[in-house]
């Protein structure tokens, strides 16, 4: 049974920092494009960063950009993002997501196959 599972979330104050991991068992994705999305409430779910499945590549919504990383380690089968200087606006349920074999960025959801439970990202102002 394929899982992805999201940690690292938590309540920071404005400015601060967190990072999220995301480790996939039951299955590699090794060759996967990756990403992380989230969902405000009474907002829709929205992209925030993507990583192609060789990690060559990464695509950022403009919301994040220059704030949040993302990166992946094969070897262990997990992705990360990194978020720096966090905003009140950036609280949330994170979900990371596994798209197709050898693709690469992907922002559309509907592309996304396989999905985390999500984490909770409160962030103070």
């Amino acid at each position: 049974q394929v899982q992805l599972v999201e940690s690292g979330g938590g309540l920071v104050q404005a400015g601060g920092s967190l990072r999220l991991a995301c480790a996939a068992s039951g299955r590699r994705f090794s060759n996967h494009a990756m990403g992380w999305f989230r969902q405000a409430p009474g907002k829709e779910r929205e992209f925030v960063a993507a990583i192609s499945w060789s990690g060559a590549s990464t695509y950022y919504a403009d919301s994040v950009k220059g704030r949040f990383t993302i990166s992946r380690d094969n070897a262990k089968n997990t992705v990360y993002l990194q978020m720096n200087a966090l905003k009140p606006e950036d609280t949330a349920v994170y979900y990371c997501a596994a798209s197709g074999p050898f693709r690469g960025t992907v922002v559309d959801d509907r592309e996304y196959n396989y999905w985390g439970q999500g984490t909770q990202v409160t962030v103070s102002s």
